[in-house]
């Protein structure tokens, strides 16, 4: 961080998260940043399957999450954000 505080690597980031990742993650919570809906991912609209999948609010459309299947990868982007997480299903 520009100021000089110490940081943590992102493997500190394994324990927590694969709290969040092992559940079924149809019954996870979401809330629109938009037009602040909520309810279960499972209430969301989803559309694709090609070039992949994208998942928006049923309320005003706002984009919660893409994913797309590459190889034995698979790319996860939340929210309307241009950065993405690459995950390996190998």
């Amino acid at each position: 961080m520009a100021d000089g505080t110490d940081h943590l690597d992102g493997n500190c980031l394994a324990g927590p998260l694969s709290e969040i990742l092992a559940v079924e993650p149809t019954t996870a919570w979401w809330r629109c940043p938009e037009c602040t809906r909520s309810g279960p991912l499972a209430g969301l609209h989803v559309y694709g399957p090609e070039p992949g999948l994208t998942v928006r609010c049923p309320g005003c459309a706002y984009i919660a999450l893409r994913l797309v299947r590459e190889g034995a990868h698979i790319w996860l982007t939340v929210g309307s954000g241009t950065g993405a997480f690459r995950f390996s299903t190998a």
